[in-house]
């Protein structure tokens, strides 16, 4: 029997298929549901700072402007006891998980100020979380910031963090670091336990009847995974780190190419939004016989076999196959030139 076991962040899942943050974690039958379809663990949605301080500022409008227009009531500015801030909600959703699921539970957290993001990380931890996952979403829109300032950012919420809390921490990169290999060993030297390649960056559109700048969500597609694979066989045996990828990982070809590549698990999100927690069992299902009738005892034997170091052409993954990549396109047939 094939062992499709892995290790990430220092626990020991049952295989490498783990649902990354996304909605499907706030409900907790969903969460049962994707645990039995064969999720080895589960990241939960993220607990937003910038959430936590616009529910403070309305709580403290509400709280101290109740008594505007009427003096008498100057010193009675009473609360509702039975509600609950976002951060509590959060807080008792991942306790509820923690309780209920057998599996491990790693929260994500996308803070916006250093205090926020040890607050939150220490409030996280203390309330079950297996490992952290950081969610720096950040993009140097400013025109003063170096690319130097912009890793600085990253090692700077890692080492606040690292001195306060005990758990494993991953880091979600952008694709967008000129030079990831040179920053995930900085990463590493800070104390990090794993990275994710890569995180995704919403894209703004522009609406032609208003012009006005608009919020737009896409689901990822497959084409989406080469990047995070070929990272990923450029990171493996250079960095002591987890790997994970997320982002375009929709069936089991390319959950089985991340592990070729050196991944030690695969996140999935728009996969299983799309078709829901079934789409774990299959994708489970066909990398099992995948890998038996490949005469693979194991996911440890497979991964990182066709990474930059073990390759058969390293120089493929870097510039070495260009020319040969353009050459290689046909136009339709029927199209002149």
């Amino acid at each position: 029997m094939v062992d499709l076991s892995t290790e990430y962040l220092g626990l020991k899942l049952a295989n490498p298929l783990v649902p990354s943050a996304s909605p499907l974690s706030k409900d907790l039958d969903t969460a049962l549901r994707l645990e039995d379809a064969g999720a080895a663990a589960l990241v939960m949605y993220s607990l937003f700072e910038e959430k936590i301080a616009a529910e403070q500022q309305q709580m403290e409008r509400f709280f101290f402007g109740q008594a505007i227009g009427h003096g008498e009531a100057d010193s009675f500015h009473p609360v509702p006891e039975h509600i609950k801030t976002y951060q509590e909600q959060y807080l008792e959703n991942l306790q509820r998980l923690k309780s209920c699921l057998s599996i491990p539970v790693i929260a994500s957290l996308n803070g916006t100020s250093l205090g926020g993001w040890i607050e939150s990380g220490l409030a996280l931890q203390q309330a079950g979380a297996d490992a952290l996952e950081l969610n720096i979403y950040y993009l140097a829109a400013d025109s003063a910031d170096s690319s130097e300032q912009v890793e600085n950012r990253y090692l700077d919420i890692l080492k606040a963090l690292k001195a306060k809390v005990s758990i494993p921490l991953t880091l979600k990169l952008s694709p967008q670091f000129s030079s990831p290999l040179h920053f995930a060993r900085r990463l590493q030297a800070a104390g990090a336990n794993g990275i994710a390649l890569f995180n995704r960056f919403y894209q703004p559109d522009i609406d032609l009847e208003t012009l006005q700048v608009v919020p737009k969500l896409e689901l990822s597609t497959a084409a989406e995974a080469l990047l995070r694979i070929r990272w990923t066989a450029l990171m493996y045996g250079r960095v002591d780190l987890s790997l994970a990828v997320t982002g375009g990982f929709h069936r089991t070809p390319e959950v089985l190419k991340a592990l070729l590549a050196g991944a030690d698990v695969v996140h999935l999100c728009s996969a299983l939004l799309e078709h829901g927690p079934g789409r774990l069992t299959e994708i489970l299902d066909e990398l099992e016989a995948w890998l038996d009738s490949h005469e693979y005892a194991s996911v440890k034997q497979l991964k990182g076999s066709v990474s930059h170091q073990h390759a058969i052409n390293p120089g493929d993954y870097e510039r070495a196959n260009y020319v040969q990549v353009l050459d290689s396109y046909s136009h339709a047939p029927g199209v002149l030139w």
